[in-house]
């Protein structure tokens, strides 16, 4: 790979000083006002359609709720709930106001409600359900929270109070308050869920989410723009990626869909029919791992893994000059017709393009996916880029990287390989927190905090968190992500936390995952048995043994995994081990394993 310092995109639309978010739904309005744009499941199971008129009458009532109740331009509103179409119609509602949504997650605990409502200022604040409410009232005790005459609850009937609320208040306010941002208003505040530290909140304006959308439009319009195309959201709304694909969804055309558990997952997809997803990583390695498990309870096992073999190698094909020999495109077709298009149908049978970004997705696994049929375009960017900055796009695909940057943005290396960033889509400040954005930004350019390469065709390569390079007690650095990544890909792995700061070789805590245990063993013959049994069960330790092998391929012998340590439990968002995105939570994990890790160098 040629390292280049520095590559540009020319912006493809400029946005006008006075636009705001409220004109990509006023602009869907007018060109597919009668035409569906959200559907969502009922309490009853049942999935609705709401056209871009009757969603923007409902934003106008709850808008004139909000008005009714006090909100003013520029007032903080919160937002704690699962992904909904109640979270959607009231986050376009408080941009109706002018006012500025603040999403919690629903995970959040007392001590972020408080931090976050005391932070922000948080005026007003809307919950799923009491048991949201009970955290709420927890956080009252501890400092800065809206009093319950400010707090709504979405299970009694909030949004239907707001629209009787509203009567009162005549379409024109609500057609001067949608005027009143400009593209250099704070749209939202969106806290890091961050994996050190305390949050920090990221000053999201009207137009870093307008010109992001608008460029992604005329970036690619065959996923987003394309007649039916349509968009399910199970990630959770208050994280920055599924947050711009509900904004971008509309401003594209697409259908988008709500739903907020994804224990049913497989089931809404069947019921929605997606012809475009986004996921992190995880859920990709989920679908790949659970299929393998099936084919492995099935007794079909080896055809599956001759199936995915066949799906690699015929994507990796299709890279060379002379694209796939007969041979293989035959070979193909017989795995299509006997494995690949069943995963497909588990999909939902349409989807066509998927989104992967929060982390890297490993070469293998994106081949695998486009062999199987569906393009995953993976990309990058964080919180204070609004979600994407670079992307790989469906006609300049090159597959193991981030893509090149969004038109508009441009991505240089340090001399320390840190990625510094700039774009219509970077924020400007932390909220309240002029230290840290000072620290962030290096004159026009924001530093990222992720190390990383860009090739001569201005592909993006991201190799590691700059605060989480491991240096060896023999001087060597080494990026954990590439081989936490490539061991996470064993099924019977679910977590993996690469450790040897300072210790004489690399090495790493592993957690099984349980769900996948039973399959596993029943396909190798074994009999059933607990996580804390398998731990010290010799062909698991055999099995991982090999992937350990595997992984340490792709690295030289002083950055490879010597040892590792299996773990009795899991990392999950519930025992704070993981962010909301599944990011793992290195600095608590390697402070309370800490007996673990002091184990594997006794």
């Amino acid at each position: 790979m040629v390292q280049l310092s520095e590559y540009h995109t020319p912006l493809l639309v400029e946005i006008d000083d006075d636009s705001n978010i409220n004109d990509l739904l006023a602009d869907r309005v007018r060109s597919q006002g009668p035409l569906p744009a959200v559907e969502f499941k009922t309490d009853h199971g049942q999935w609705r359609t709401l056209t871009a008129s009757q969603l923007d009458a409902e934003v106008v009532a709850v808008a004139k709720g909000l008005v009714a109740r006090g909100i003013k331009p520029g007032d903080r509103v919160g937002i704690m709930a699962h992904t909904s179409v109640n979270w959607a119609i009231l986050d376009w509602a408080i941009w109706a106001a002018g006012a500025v949504t603040v999403p919690l997650y629903e995970t959040s605990s007392a001590e972020q409600v408080e931090w976050i409502s005391r932070d922000s200022g948080i005026a007003h604040l809307f919950v799923e359900s009491d048991a949201f409410l009970a955290t709420v009232t927890e956080a009252r005790t501890l400092g800065t929270v809206p009093d319950e005459s400010n707090v709504g609850v979405f299970a009694n009937g909030i949004m239907e109070g707001l629209k009787a609320d509203g009567t009162s208040i005549s379409d024109e306010a609500i057609a001067s308050r949608r005027r009143h941002a400009s593209a250099a208003t704070v749209a939202t505040i969106i806290y890091t869920s961050g994996t050190t530290g305390r949050p920090k909140g990221v000053e999201l304006t009207h137009g870093n989410f307008v010109s992001l959308a608008r460029n992604s439009v005329a970036e690619f319009p065959e996923i987003i723009a394309a007649p039916g195309a349509k968009v399910l959201l199970f990630l959770p709304l208050a994280h920055v990626f599924a947050r711009f694909i509900h904004v971008l969804g509309m401003a594209g055309g697409s259908v988008v869909g709500y739903v907020g558990d994804i224990k049913s997952l497989l089931d809404d997809l069947n019921a929605f029919r997606p012809t475009w997803l986004l996921a992190v990583p995880r859920v990709f390695e989920k679908v790949y791992n659970g299929a393998d498990q099936k084919a492995s309870m099935e007794g079909k096992q080896k055809v599956f893994r001759w199936a995915a073999k066949t799906a690699i190698a015929y994507s990796r094909a299709l890279d060379t000059p002379g694209g796939p020999k007969l041979t293989l495109r035959a070979s193909h077709q017989v795995a299509d017709r006997l494995v690949l298009r069943k995963i497909r149908t588990l999909l939902g049978g349409r989807v066509q393009y998927a989104i992967s970004g929060g982390a890297a997705l490993g070469e293998r696994l994106g081949h695998f996916y486009r062999g199987l049929g569906i393009l995953v375009l993976e990309g990058y960017g964080l919180t204070e880029t609004t979600a994407p900055i670079t992307v790989n796009l469906p006609r300049n695909i090159k597959i193991g990287t981030v893509g090149r940057p969004f038109p508009g943005c441009s991505v240089r290396i340090a001399q320390d390989g840190e990625l510094l960033l700039a774009g219509p889509n970077v924020f400007h400040d932390y909220h309240n927190n002029p230290e840290a954005t000072r620290a962030a930004f290096d004159g026009e350019w924001f530093r990222s905090g992720d190390i990383g390469m860009v090739d001569a065709d201005g592909y993006v390569t991201i190799t590691g968190r700059k605060k989480e390079l491991i240096v060896t007690a023999g001087g060597k650095n080494v990026a954990p992500a590439i081989l936490e990544d490539r061991l996470r890909g064993h099924p019977l792995v679910s977590q993996c936390v690469v450790v040897g700061d300072g210790q004489r070789f690399v090495a790493a805590l592993i957690t099984l995952d349980k769900e996948a245990l039973p399959g596993w063993l029943k396909a190798h013959g074994k009999p059933t048995m607990t996580v804390a049994e398998a731990k010290h069960d010799p062909d698991v330790l055999r099995s991982l043994d090999q992937a350990v092998s595997r992984t340490n391929r792709a690295v030289s012998r002083a950055e490879s995994i010597r040892k590792y340590r299996i773990l009795d439990g899991d990392f999950t968002i519930e025992n704070g081990y993981l962010t909301p995105s599944l990011k793992v939570k290195r600095h608590l994990v390697i402070r309370d394993f800490k007996d673990d890790i002091d184990a594997i160098y006794a």
